[in-house]
């Protein structure tokens, strides 16, 4: 299980605590068997606990509630997840300043 797939997943279910494994698999655009590992993994680890209400009438009704150490684990994906994408944000953009200034030569080496 990555951190990308936890944190994507950890989200959703903040988010939408009564969502079904099929409506996050097809939300995380993984398996469903995939979904159960995860969800699984996570209850396994206590980011995750598992709500049963027995007195409803479908059995298969369940609740996911982030437990406080889900939610420190969210928050610190998410600041790791920041961390890599402004560090990508930078190299892209550094990357793309060169492209610029050797365009700008190409250009004016077109023009002579």
């Amino acid at each position: 299980m990555t951190d990308d797939i936890k944190l994507k997943l950890l989200k959703l279910l903040a988010e939408n605590p009564d969502l079904s494994q099929r409506d996050a698999s097809e939300a995380l655009g993984l398996s469903l068997g995939k979904t159960n590992y995860v969800i699984n993994a996570l209850i396994g680890k206590g980011l995750v606990k598992i709500n049963n209400f027995k007195n409803n009438t479908n059995k298969l009704a369940y609740s996911y509630l982030l437990t406080p150490r889900g939610i420190k684990e969210k928050i610190r994906l998410t600041v790791h997840f920041y961390a890599v994408k402004k560090r990508e944000y930078e190299e892209l953009k550094k990357e793309i300043e060169t492209f610029s200034a050797e365009e700008k030569e190409a250009v004016a080496l077109i023009d002579v």
